[in-house]
């Protein structure tokens, strides 16, 4: 039940993450940092190989530590269709500069928010699924009474309903976010 109950939080929390991905008209390095970048013969992620700044609101820059990595950079950017970004290099820094979105790129975005809010009720779900088959395990093995059996799943069912609660009210606002100008 309690690894259940992690799962669920780490779920929601996973999403938060994702959102903090999404960015409407301003600049966050969270949006680039988890691109994995071919680099020394695998897969990285950027914020492994380059410094992210903001300098302002509208530009992510980057700056890799090694400079032979920069065009791989360069095309990992490129080849990430979720951001749609066209990454300036000038052979020391690449810089991204965030346009100010159309309304048809806003409601894409409130596409990829829904689906990642489906993503994370389906893996609430799953530790939903996990933790009452270990519930009833334990019923089976005689570890726990049918009276602890039912608290147990009802706490579950009850911490489940919360948490789609939540990622509902997490997409909402991020709708929101997306669709102000």
């Amino acid at each position: 039940m309690q690894n259940g109950q992690e799962n669920i939080q780490g779920a929601i929390k996973h999403l938060e993450n994702e959102f903090a991905k999404i960015q409407v008209g301003r600049a966050s390095s969270a949006m680039v940092e988890g691109i994995l970048v071919s680099a020394y013969g695998t897969d990285q992620p950027l914020k492994s190989v380059a410094t992210i700044t903001t300098p302002d609101p509208k530009t992510i820059m980057i700056q890799p530590w090694d400079k032979s990595v920069l065009s791989s950079i360069e095309k990992a950017i490129r080849d990430h269709a979720e951001l749609g970004l066209n990454p300036m290099n000038d052979g020391h820094v690449i810089r991204l500069n965030l346009p100010q979105p159309t309304e048809e790129r806003r409601r894409e975005m409130v596409k990829v928010a829904h689906a990642k809010g489906e993503e994370a009720k389906v893996s609430i779900r799953n530790a939903r699924h996990k933790s009452h088959a270990g519930i009833e395990v334990a019923l089976k093995n005689k570890e726990i009474s049918e009276d602890e059996y039912t608290r147990l799943r009802d706490q579950l069912q009850k911490t489940v309903d919360d948490a789609n609660k939540k990622v509902d009210e997490l997409v909402t606002t991020k709708e929101k976010e997306i669709l102000t100008v």
